[in-house]
């Protein structure tokens, strides 16, 4: 048998320096989530700097037949309990110079390892080839991979100060600002308050073009004073604040007595920076039979990394195996044994929580190809669910047999009848069925009446309303379900059997019934003023639904079509004319023609005034140089408010043709969108094709009866869904659970009725 130093010396050539540019593993397996602190550290390939647990070490070995690895391991050091916290330098957490959260510290230690034997040499030794010592110590002082992105996640962005706020004037004049009962010093509005700092004066915002918002009278005060600096305040925002705070304790069930739990599917996940929205919907996903079974029972780790490319932390499929392994197995949910409230005792005291598992490798694949989840910014759950079940599809393509995803898709079909009595059939796939909260069907109107008359007493008398206080609308699900498949009305509906616009009638209903029925709540409007709201309300939601009566029908005998459309038929929309004296003044003042014609267009031909305070808003705008279509009249669509649409979650292109639609306004483009058939996220299948409706067979989509269960609830709190925080409740042995990132208890309240995206699951008997 070959000396260890031999046998090292004998396999320099599978050893690598790594480069700049190359991208180190050294804190996580990249097929399990262990890590150096695991019971049999880290084994670092030091020809390709991926790392691998002591279980799998051999699977990597196998398949590269890479044999020299750097081995290590990291053991709790104990520390005193009155050990001094470093002071901050940096608004970070983990890095140097961060805050320090006190976690407990580990001494590290490292040898050589050779594959098959493990034989082991250690480390540092000058014996060591030189080769080998630069390969280990490039290693080890390189950022690894994982921990870039923690940093990443934590560190904060670099602030702005203002130059105004270094000397900011500070006038004593006897202003004392209320508590309470806010308004404008010069008029009578209550909304739309900012207060100067320099002086106290609360004063109304600015008049934006189309009559909405303030009086101008902050800007008026600055023109007079020069006081520069103002700060936001309005009642709305402390009543949503109270109303906040609630959500936080409901969704969270802060102050119960929740019971932790441990074990095959309580595994936690940890938090990374803003990424609560992927670890919820996760949670829920994978407690679903379809990814069960596809990722979990059906593929275990070691067939998942046989079908991997040669860097497995790349592969969706390697990942989401992982991740499901790590979630389900039990393996990590384990309590954790702390010694720092008693650092000299014995026997380590068990603190009854887990650490969860970081997914940050199944979250680089899967945000890969998506630049907002790529980010450590807040994301709306339902996107990330679009998102993530479109990934699945597309790595499964051309085999929808073995689709888990597959178990969430349906069909849509929309009949629309026009005024000749001739109808259209629309039909599409979808993941989710998004529906309207119709707030006029709440059942508790009486209590709602009680509540605006004493919020407006308490108004008259300079009060608020406290959160105990606060009464909000109870809408049944029963309500919004039937507020989709309700017929309505479409005005301006080009009839080809007319051949001219009429009013149409439009009904919905599911062509097909998935395994998993995934309903979203439309809890976001638009308030005056293009603000978006998040509607205070509850949703009753029971235990058990039947949506039997909401499958679609299809083409009904005595039914006529409508005839197809003839390119060029439909009559062109009128082309929008800026008005002539708008345009004139504002060139006279130096502004391009071009661009004075679309700031007239895009206020309506409201006024100069409006048209200049558009132009220089929007000075910046990639497409404000584009030409003004002559043919069609297309109608230029104002980037702010594509700006604003994306920010509510749309894909720009919807934003765009919604906007054109609707004549550039918000409101009516939301509108538009929700329901447009072909505005949502979906895929198109076919409208007024032909006489045979397709089966679900037909289209490759699960089916079955309407009854379904309740097993999963994705919460919010927050005023956007690009903000706040997301919680899980699932339905799980028995018992509903709570997922809030790495915390698992056993749940005391599932709040029920508060539920953004809903998870049902089709009963078969």
């Amino acid at each position: 048998m070959l000396d260890p130093m031999d046998l090292l010396r004998s396999n320099l050539s599978r050893v690598r320096i790594p480069e700049p540019t190359n991208r180190i593993y050294k804190q996580e397996c990249c097929v399990s989530f262990d890590t150096p602190r695991s019971e049999g550290g880290l084994f670092v390939d030091m020809n390709t700097f991926l790392a691998f647990g002591k279980d799998y070490i051999g699977w990597h070995y196998e398949k590269t037949g890479n044999p020299v690895y750097l081995h290590i391991k990291q053991n709790k050091v104990l520390v005193p309990e009155d050990r001094p916290l470093k002071k901050p330098t940096l608004m970070a957490i983990g890095i140097d110079g961060g805050f320090d959260n006190n976690e407990p510290e580990y001494e590290e230690s490292h040898s050589i390892v050779v594959l098959p034997d493990y034989v082991t040499l250690p480390f540092p030794s000058v014996e060591l080839p030189e080769k080998v010592r630069l390969a280990v110590d490039s290693i080890l002082m390189a950022e690894g991979a994982e921990k870039k992105e923690q940093l990443a996640a934590w560190t904060a962005d670099k602030k702005q100060t203002s130059a105004y706020a270094m000397n900011l004037q500070q006038v004593d004049n006897g202003t004392i600002i209320p508590s309470s009962g806010w308004k404008c010093s010069k008029c009578d509005k209550r909304d739309n308050l900012w207060m100067n700092l320099t002086d106290g004066t609360i004063l109304c915002g600015r008049k934006n073009w189309d009559g909405t918002g303030g009086n101008n009278h902050a800007v008026e005060y600055y023109n007079d004073t020069g006081y520069p600096l103002a700060t936001e305040m309005t009642t709305a925002e402390r009543e949503l604040d109270q109303n906040t705070n609630f959500d936080w304790n409901r969704i969270q069930e802060s102050g119960q007595e929740v019971e932790p739990i441990f074990g095959p599917g309580y595994t936690g996940l940890v938090n990374l920076g803003n990424s609560c929205y992927m670890a919820a919907t996760m949670q829920v996903v994978f407690s679903t039979h379809s990814f069960y079974s596809g990722y979990y029972k059906n593929q275990s780790l070691k067939t998942a990394f046989e079908k991997a490319p040669a860097d497995p932390t790349v592969d969706l499929n390697m990942q989401l195996t992982k991740l499901a392994h790590g979630l389900l197995s039990g393996k990590y949910s384990v309590p954790v044994s702390e010694e720092k409230d008693q650092p000299n005792a014995i026997t380590p005291t068990t603190n009854v929580k887990q650490d969860g598992i970081p997914p940050r490798m199944f979250k680089a694949v899967i945000a890969a190809s998506h630049p907002e989840f790529s980010s450590m910014r807040q994301q709306d759950a339902l996107e990330f669910f679009l998102h993530f079940l479109d990934q699945v599809e597309r790595a499964h393509g051309g085999r929808p047999e073995i689709d888990p995803a597959r178990s969430f898709k349906f069909g849509i079909e929309d009949r629309i009848m026009c005024s000749s009595g001739k109808v259209a059939y629309n039909r599409r796939l979808d993941y989710i069925l998004s529906l309207n909260i119709p707030l006029h069907e709440a059942t508790n109107k009486e209590e709602l009446a009680a509540f605006q008359k004493l919020k407006a007493e308490k108004a008259s008398e300079g009060k608020e309303v406290s959160s105990d206080e606060i009464v909000r609308p109870r809408v049944p699900l029963e309500a919004c379900l039937a507020s989709f498949s309700s017929p309505e009305e479409i005005q301006d509906f080009y009839s080809t059997a007319l051949k001219a616009k009429t009013t149409a009638v439009k009904s919905a209903g599911l062509m097909s019934f998935p395994d998993y029925l995934v309903l979203h709540m439309r809890k976001f409007v638009m308030e005056e003023g293009w603000v978006p709201k998040k509607l205070d309300v509850y949703i009753d939601v029971p235990d058990i639904i039947d949506i039997s009566h909401m499958r679609s029908k299809g083409l009904q005998h005595g039914e006529e079509l409508l005839p197809e459309s003839v390119p060029g038929e439909e009559e062109e929309p009128t082309k929008p004319v800026a008005d002539g004296n708008i345009v004139t003044q504002l060139v006279s003042m130096g502004f391009n023609y071009l661009h004075c014609q679309k700031a007239a267009i895009n206020t309506s031909n409201a006024g100069v005034e409006e048209a200049m305070n558009w132009l220089l808003s929007h000075m910046d705008d990639p497409d404000i140089d584009a030409p003004i279509s002559q043919g069609g009249g297309q109608i230029v669509v104002d980037q702010s408010k594509v700006d604003m649409l994306i920010s509510f979650g749309f894909q720009e292109d919807i934003a765009r043709a919604a906007l054109k639609a609707s004549g550039g306004d918000i409101e009516k483009a939301t509108d538009w969108i929700f329901n447009n058939p072909g505005a949502s996220v979906s895929t198109d299948m076919d409208a007024t094709t032909s006489d045979t409706t397709p089966t679900s067979a037909d289209l490759g989509l699960p089916d079955g009866g309407g009854r379904y269960r309740l097993i999963g609830i994705v919460s919010h709190i927050g005023t956007s869904t690009l903000c706040g925080h997301y919680v899980a409740h699932i339905f799980k042995d028995g018992r509903w659970v709570i997922f809030n990132d790495a915390k698992v208890g056993a749940s005391v309240n599932p709040p029920k009725d508060m539920g953004y995206l809903y998870f049902f699951e089709r009963l078969n008997s």
